[in-house]
């Protein structure tokens, strides 16, 4: 299976006195990148989300989200956290030492007061269990979004090297008539230029000539590098930086043939052939 590295997945937990939300999106990247807003009470699982994420793909600029929200209805906890109420204590005590005519706290502002009864009954090992959990559910929808994009592009990719394997055996066909014609127009040019002129000497010409012309090693390297495409695609797996190397050799291949080129045909062709892989490198950007 292939992975593109576009990939989204969120969704929601019940924890009774809050409601768990964690999010993944992901974009292309040469490396993997995770980055993270999370809110305080979660900063603590940054670890162990950066792990489960890790152990699952390689390749992707990876943003994760997670926050808990409040439910106003949801089950409080009715006795107080003893060393949130010390804390809050201790620190009215300093106040009230420096400003001896501020007013006591009330009971209600104390009961308010942030961390007093607000989600006490949950643990943080209870919160990384049930944060874990849901990350490893949206892990396996986030990677089928990413599996889904990925076959997408692959059809994309074998389509593209079908088209240019279709041109590559084109090419050979044509050089016998792409010679036969220069040999003509040389022969022409050099007897007006030359009059005694032998045939011997046209002869070396034309030899010269193909020589340099000769694109047989560019056509067997380019059908080379169309297998291994077809290859790696059909092995799946993390295929991007090697595709991507083939990308670069199959322009170099094709960037020879159209400088060798003597023919308005076999320079279409080459140009089409960059055409196609410049597609299908913008494409190879996406994979994981």
């Amino acid at each position: 299976m292939i992975f593109s590295m576009t990939g989204y997945a969120a969704g929601a937990r019940d924890l009774g006195q809050a409601i768990l939300n964690l999010e993944l999106k992901s974009v292309n990247s040469r490396y993997l990148d995770i980055g993270f807003r999370v809110s305080e009470d979660l900063r603590s699982l940054e670890m162990p989300i950066r792990e489960q994420i890790s152990a699952r793909m390689q390749r992707g600029k990876v943003e994760c989200r997670a926050y808990l929200q409040s439910q106003e209805n949801g089950v409080r906890n009715t006795t107080p956290n003893d060393a949130a109420l010390a804390r809050l204590a201790a620190m009215q005590d300093i106040v009230r030492q420096a400003l001896p005519q501020a007013q006591p706290l009330s009971v209600a502002e104390i009961l308010g007061w942030p961390g007093i009864l607000s989600r006490q009954e949950l643990s943080a090992d209870q919160l990384q269990t049930e944060c874990l959990a849901l990350l490893a559910q949206l892990l396996e929808e986030f990677l089928a979004t990413r599996a889904r994009e990925g076959e997408k592009l692959a059809a994309i990719l074998r389509e593209r090297t079908a088209r240019m394997r279709e041109l590559v055996t084109r090419v050979g066909p044509l050089l016998p008539q792409v010679l036969g014609d220069y040999q003509e127009r040389l022969s022409a040019k050099l007897r007006e230029a030359v009059a005694n002129l032998d045939e011997d000497r046209i002869r070396q010409e034309v030899g010269v000539f193909a020589a340099r012309v000769d694109v047989a090693e560019e056509l067997a390297r380019l059908s080379t590098h169309l297998d291994e495409v077809e290859r790696v695609l059909k092995k799946g797996g993390v295929v991007g930086k090697r595709l991507d190397f083939l990308m670069q050799e199959l322009n170099r291949e094709a960037n020879t043939l159209a400088s060798k080129s003597v023919s308005a045909e076999i320079t279409g062709i080459a140009l089409e052939l960059k055409l196609l892989i410049e597609q299908m490198r913008e494409q190879v950007q996406n994979l994981e």
